[in-house]
């Protein structure tokens, strides 16, 4: 990934583009999805992208990855094939074609970095937004809580999952480097801080990518085969993790969250911080 792209001051799902470019290497072919990283990347032959880039409709990107994975696969050629979606074109309009390659067993990796809105069409809502948080169509606060597309894709059985955040780039540059080395469908979901949508200074990006994780809102981990493990920055944080608000209160989209709202967060937390505690320890 070059200099000169069009993303947004402090933009964490660039930064995050970085990692997953240098994790893959240059056998690789991107499939991105109508979002933000359709537009950064800039008009051709400008392109800030190094490696070919197929552009592709918003619900369409697993279906072309799975022809082009094959085709590949056809000829005898090991080239990463990898969908870089956001959580828009993932949890909402993408679904239905992940959903698909997943169950055919598509060599490739599904990466979602999600910004939790869709951030490249004016900040509105997604699947991915969190309870309680202001978006243009939901200035108020979404009434609804986050879907949680990990356990839908674990219900697929993929050899890999795993969770990530911008703001540790060496432990999503190793889960990158460990998907594209087992064969079949494999899926990473990064957290990707939006200074423009989240409203905090595009300087505080990566300090808000770790109160994420040290709050317990975020969880990284993975799954290898079905068994679970919690990467070590979370597995520090859960024993001790921060009060929520540290999080919530540098980001303007929380503004005026009401009460209930922030309980019901804090209960998803906790009640999730002890599901994977016991998954990881076999007593579930």
């Amino acid at each position: 990934m070059l200099k000169g792209t069009s993303a947004c001051a402090g933009c964490s799902s660039s930064l995050s583009l970085r990692y997953v470019l240098k994790g893959a290497g240059p056998d690789t072919v991107l499939v991105i999805p109508a979002s933000c990283s359709s537009v950064i990347q800039g008009i051709y032959p400008n392109t800030a992208l190094n490696i070919p880039v197929y552009n592709i409709a918003f619900a369409a990107a697993a279906a072309c990855a799975s022809g082009m994975s094959n085709a590949f696969r056809a000829v005898g050629k090991k080239t990463n094939v990898i969908v870089y979606a956001g959580d828009g074109g993932t949890l909402d309009i993408g679904i239905q074609s992940m959903s698909g390659a997943f169950e055919r067993g598509t060599d490739f990796l599904y990466i979602c970095y999600d910004n939790e809105e869709y951030g490249n069409t004016g900040m509105q809502r997604s699947g991915s937004t969190p309870l309680g948080a202001r978006t243009t169509t939901t200035p108020a606060g979404k009434t609804d809580e986050k879907k949680d597309i990990d356990a839908i894709i674990t219900a697929h059985d993929p050899p890999y999952l795993a969770t990530a955040c911008s703001a540790y780039p060496q432990d999503l540059f190793k889960k990158v480097k460990k998907a594209l080395a087992i064969r079949g469908p494999a899926f990473i979901h990064i957290l990707v801080p939006c200074p423009s949508g989240w409203r905090f200074p595009p300087e505080k990006t990566i300090e808000i990518g770790r109160l994420a994780v040290k709050s317990g809102m975020w969880i990284l981990y993975e799954r290898e085969y079905g068994r679970l493990a919690i990467s070590s920055p979370s597995k520090a944080a859960m024993k001790n993790p921060i009060p929520l608000e540290n999080y919530l209160a540098p980001q303007g989209r929380f503004a005026g969250i009401s009460p209930k709202a922030l309980d019901i967060l804090k209960q998803r937390i906790t009640q999730k911080i002890q599901r994977l505690t016991e998954e990881e320890k076999g007593i579930c």
